[in-house]
């Protein structure tokens, strides 16, 4: 074992994607931070599941509503954990794990996370392509046409035009990638505003004392009402846990702690709130309008019979598809590839390996993959995401309490955080036993109720384990 530096120990990847931010790159103010989450939170996913919580919880609307809110204020409160050695340390996400897992184990997690947002990444690039496709038929009126892999001409040319916009994105770095951030998420909310105020005009300004009988739940007790408050916490944090976890490789470019923890109190409560009400609100438009719950806006678009208002909306819909895309999928795929040989694949070249697989991913997905049942794959290495996130928790702050060595963080031949063959024994037997749990839940039916806490109990119980076998064993 020999001591070596921090430079020489980063690598020689095209732009040192895993090296500690400088300071002059640390530009990301608390709106870039908000617009991360807001983007996050922005997607058709996101918009059919909070539409649909107050109705596949038997809930009345006003508990949806403040179940989102402390959702979004416990998420808080867990990012601010994760993000602080990111903003402090400048340090992505796979080389934060170097510390609890060791300098080689740490790719256990890294490659894990990189897993689930590569495949994820792919179906998002389709889903976005869609949006194009809706516009290219709202402007043009081109229907039909011979399919390949169920996809017709117009499908194919939007899904290589949303391909190829990904790739010119990232190609510029992330300061392309913070600018469209900015741009896509205000934008989408002005959209949503716009379709508010659609169904407004629609209903006779009926809306908002309609939305009082709609979101009413005659038929809920204390006890239906409280459990479903708390399931719906337990629903929205596990829709969070990807990022959760890596939120360090966006706290990283945070100007100061300041701009994290004022970007996350805004971003995820105040996102949370105007997201939630505009979601509700235009569920309960709908239902004043055209008679039902409809939880999907594209079919709400599609009901107002306007050309103007679908284009916009296509647009918008393609806004918000890769606005989440970049931040759950594109970013943690990239640092995650790169940690696998970080002196040789950089930036750029992790992006283009991530994007050659969304090529065949998304490609495949509407004619054979969505139809596989890969689906329960992917969940099941997503559920064991949760007990790193307890083991990288319990390290940082109750053994090392917030001091990690950076240039032994880098040195992947000794150090303190090179343990046995850069392997901490300790964190894998936490994670193995924590992870039979979380998993359990994805595949055991008697345990399916408990899928909407499993991601909390997880990463609880791989940081007590972890936590009493370090102190057991002496390991700081």
């Amino acid at each position: 074992m020999h001591s070596t530096t921090l430079e020489a120990q980063i690598g020689a990847g095209d732009d040192d994607t895993l090296a500690p931010v400088k300071p002059e790159e640390k530009t990301w103010s608390w709106f870039a931070i908000f617009n991360v989450w807001a983007n996050d939170i922005q997607s058709l996913f996101g918009y059919s599941l909070v539409a649909s919580l107050f109705i596949s919880y038997g809930v009345s609307g006003w508990t949806a509503f403040a179940a989102l809110i402390c959702a979004g204020l416990f998420v808080m409160f867990l990012v601010n954990l994760s993000g602080a050695a990111g903003e402090k340390y400048g340090i992505p996400y796979p080389v934060f794990a170097r510390a609890s897992m060791g300098t080689a184990g740490a790719r256990l997690p890294a490659v894990l996370r990189a897993t689930v947002a590569v495949f994820w990444y792919g179906v998002q690039v389709y889903f976005a392509s869609t949006a194009l496709a809706l516009l290219i038929r709202s402007v043009t009126g081109i229907n039909g046409g011979a399919e390949v892999l169920g996809l017709t001409g117009v499908d194919w040319l939007s899904f290589v035009l949303v391909w190829v916009f990904h790739i010119l994105i990232f190609w510029r770095g992330m300061t392309w990638v913070e600018t469209f951030l900015n741009i896509a998420g205000p934008f989408v909310y002005a959209v949503m505003i716009g379709l508010l105020a659609v169904l407004w005009v629609k209903s006779d300004g009926q809306l908002l004392s309609q939305a009082q009988t709609i979101f009413a739940n005659p038929e809920g007790t204390w006890g239906t009402e409280i459990a479903g408050f708390v399931a719906i916490i337990g629903t929205m944090v596990a829709y969070f846990a990807a990022v959760m976890i890596n939120f360090s490789d966006f706290s990283r470019f945070a100007r100061d702690k300041r701009a994290m923890i004022l970007g996350n109190l805004t971003g995820l409560p105040l996102n949370m709130i105007l997201f939630s009400a505009l979601a509700l609100l235009t569920t309960a438009g709908a239902a004043v309008v055209y008679g039902e719950a409809i939880i999907n806006p594209t079919e709400i678009v599609a009901r107002t019979d306007s050309v103007l208002l679908g284009v916009i909306a296509a647009i918008t819909f393609f806004a918000a598809t890769v606005g989440i895309n970049l931040v759950a999928n594109f970013i943690p795929a990239v640092n995650g590839i790169a940690s696998l040989a970080p002196e040789k694949i950089g930036f750029r070249k992790a992006g283009l390996i991530t994007s050659v697989f969304a090529l065949v991913i998304g490609g495949f997905w509407h004619s054979f993959i969505s139809e596989f049942g890969i689906s329960g794959f992917v969940n099941t290495l997503g559920a064991t995401l949760a007990p790193l996130y307890g083991i990288m928790i319990a390290d940082y702050y109750l053994l090392r309490k917030q001091a990690l060595k950076c240039d032994d963080l880098y040195n992947m031949e000794g150090g303190a955080y090179h343990f046995t063959d850069g392997w901490n024994r300790n964190a894998l037997t936490a994670f193995a036993i924590a992870a039979v749990f979380s998993v359990a839940t994805v595949w055991v039916p008697a345990l399916g109720e408990l899928s909407g806490y499993a991601w909390v109990i997880g990463a609880i119980l791989g940081g007590v384990i972890y936590f009493v076998r370090c102190r057991r064993n002496h390991i700081v």
